[in-house]
């Protein structure tokens, strides 16, 4: 009896080889290469276990029960693990995140600074054409890109404007 057909009690019907046993076939370069490759794909993420962490261990709650603190996106788990569940984390120097030196103000909003604008484009609503450009944004977490309406971004920022040019392009 195979492997699998012990542990589940019922035969193996993955897309590996879809062959009979019963067939004869010989095996060639071309079914071992396509059978490498399927299993390749069988060994995704899913059949591996997960863990979350590192996690900070806060008491002993029996002889073989810890609460850890889970970060806010796991408040719907219960903080209490089984020893079993719990793993040694071994320190490794690339799992250090370097922090963005981000001011945060009161109302908890940071300032971004258009850096450049990159597009125009004019949209025709109801007989009206509205102007838009794509505006590059930097902050400390990196650039990001949006559509604003080019009225309001040649009264708030009139230098992105001074020269006539887009990067690149040019469009007046």
């Amino acid at each position: 009896m195979a492997p699998y057909d012990a542990l589940y009690c019922r035969r193996c019907r993955t897309p590996l080889c879809w062959v009979d046993p019963s067939e004869s076939i010989a095996l060639g370069p071309e079914v071992v290469q396509q059978t490498t490759e399927k299993v390749k794909v069988l060994k995704s993420r899913k059949l591996r276990p997960r863990f979350i962490g590192p996690c900070e261990i806060l008491k002993r709650v029996g002889p073989v029960a810890y609460q850890v603190a889970l970060p806010p996106s796991l408040s719907n788990l219960h903080s209490v693990f089984h020893v079993s569940q719990l793993r040694k984390y071994v320190h490794d120097p690339s799992h250090v995140i370097e922090l963005d030196n981000v001011q945060v103000k009161a109302n908890l909003t940071y300032e971004t600074q258009p850096l450049r604008i990159d597009d125009r484009m004019v949209k025709q609503l109801r007989g009206k054409e509205i102007s838009l450009v794509n505006v590059v944004w930097g902050s400390a977490s990196g650039e990001d890109a949006t559509w604003e309406l080019e009225g309001q971004m040649r009264d708030a920022y009139p230098t992105l404007f001074d020269t006539g040019k887009f990067w690149g392009r040019n469009f007046f």
